[in-house]
């Protein structure tokens, strides 16, 4: 099986079989999965006791209106193919996440997020409506005033809600898509969340790369990137195939302690100390890593996890430190770390991963039991800090981790087409029974 029918992660992988939408209708319990374009790190897209819905063919843009800011498009066409579309006509996304390589379906289902959430919220603020197709044969139309409640279980919803056949989402009006990007780097965690607050209410994105191996008084040391749409940005190129790629997965982990060490020392060391401001392309801003084809294949063989984790702002200061200490004792090494805020903009969706705090993303390269223990580590701290894990970017969060992340998931549950099921809500959700397990998850990390 190809593997675009995988999970970014490369963690699983099974062969799967395939199946269209015609065989929705009248589908067995569990039988059948959406699946866009492989971009969830986790089982999230995998159903591998039934068959996979295959999104991307014949997906095509079917209208966009440039006089009021809106697209028309089938869930399977691509971010970057919108962008594509619109860019010449001074649009762009409300909302973008790190890869331009994810479907417009992918986006709604997982209510994606991008570096303006303390601006303008997640992806499903951007949606105007969309048509789901049901097992039971239905082709239901949803917006914020029409069938509201399955709108909102279906935006972030994991795909289990029905099939989204098309969407209509508004577009933001830009002088250019490139970015007036003003960077710097600081010299401890300290430095971030003192510049943050200020830098946040000035511009419309910002984002920080972290050194995950940094310690002692240069722990948290990174690199913060604030940015806004230029004015005298000039035209924006079309979003260009990737200029480089991995063909092959190395035979080991490329992406180790002593490359990232390498790495990291480079890269903060050509930051500058300054702010310095400077006109920069809109791909390398928002999506640097689509640039490099297969760049999963970096970590190996065994793939990779991605951690994304979400705290409250009272206590992030503390809770980015106890997790980067945390992944150091561990003796992990994460290539790609990332720091931003997350606002207070509400999302439409039931199941929305953001929430107003801060987020930190880590990868760690598969090494088995002692990675699995470092995460379950993780979970603990994020948990006693009041904090959520992202499902989309999970593949082994426990079920009553995921309860205390995402304590509305019953009514998702009872939303839920009976024909769709993931890996993901097999484990999770599937699991649970009415007690109230994530209190009892909490009472025991309090114990321990």
């Amino acid at each position: 099986m190809p593997q675009g029918f995988d999970s970014w992660g490369r963690v699983l992988r099974r062969r799967r079989e395939i199946a269209g939408l015609e065989d929705l209708t009248g589908s067995g319990a569990g039988a059948l999965l959406p699946f866009g374009n492989g971009r969830s790190y986790g089982d999230s897209c995998h159903n591998d006791a039934g068959r996979l819905m295959p999104m991307r063919p014949g997906a095509a843009i079917r209208a966009f209106d440039p006089e009021a800011g809106l697209l028309t498009a089938d869930a399977g066409v691509l971010l970057s193919e919108i962008l594509a579309l619109v860019m010449p006509h001074g649009f762009f996304l409300e909302v973008t996440p790190g890869t331009a390589q994810a479907t417009l379906g992918g986006a709604i289902a997982n209510d994606v997020h991008g570096k303006n959430h303390h601006r303008r919220g997640t992806f499903g603020r951007s949606v105007v409506s969309f048509v789901l197709c049901t097992s039971d044969g239905e082709r239901i139309a949803c917006t914020p005033t029409e069938n509201v409640g399955l709108f909102r279980a279906t935006i972030g919803g994991m795909g289990l809600t029905g099939v989204i056949e098309a969407a209509t989402i508004r577009l933001m009006k830009v002088a250019s898509a490139n970015v007036r990007q003003t960077a710097f780097r600081f010299g401890s965690i300290d430095g971030y969340f003192d510049a943050i607050d200020a830098l946040d209410a000035r511009h419309e994105y910002s984002v920080s790369w972290i050194d995950q191996l940094a310690r002692g008084s240069g722990l948290g040391r990174g690199v913060l990137m604030a940015g806004d749409h230029a004015e005298d940005g000039g035209p924006a190129k079309p979003p260009a195939p990737p200029r480089l790629s991995v063909p092959l997965s190395p035979p080991v982990n490329l992406l180790n302690r002593v490359t990232l060490k390498a790495f990291n020392a480079l890269y903060f060391g050509r930051a500058p100390k300054a702010p310095e401001t400077s006109i920069v392309p809109w791909g390398s801003y928002f999506h640097p890593l689509d640039a490099i084809r297969d760049w999963n294949r970096l970590y190996g063989p065994r793939g990779l996890f991605q951690h994304q984790s979400v705290y409250p702002a009272e206590t992030a200061r503390e809770t980015t430190i106890r997790l980067i200490e945390c992944a150091q004792r561990h003796g992990a090494a994460s290539f790609l770390t990332v720091l931003k805020r997350f606002g207070d903009v509400p999302s439409p969706g039931l199941m929305s991963f953001p929430r107003p705090g801060f987020t930190l993303t880590l990868d760690f390269a598969n090494s088995g039991p002692s990675t699995l223990a470092m995460l379950d580590a993780l979970d603990e701290i994020v948990l006693l800090a009041g904090g959520a894990i992202n499902p989309y970017k999970d593949q082994r969060m426990s079920a009553a981790m995921f309860e205390a992340s995402f304590p509305d998931w019953r009514t998702l549950e009872a939303q839920r087409d009976p024909a769709l099921m993931s890996d993901f809500w097999r484990r999770t959700a599937m699991q649970l029974d009415q007690s109230n397990t994530a209190n009892a998850l909490r009472e025991a990390a309090l114990a321990g």
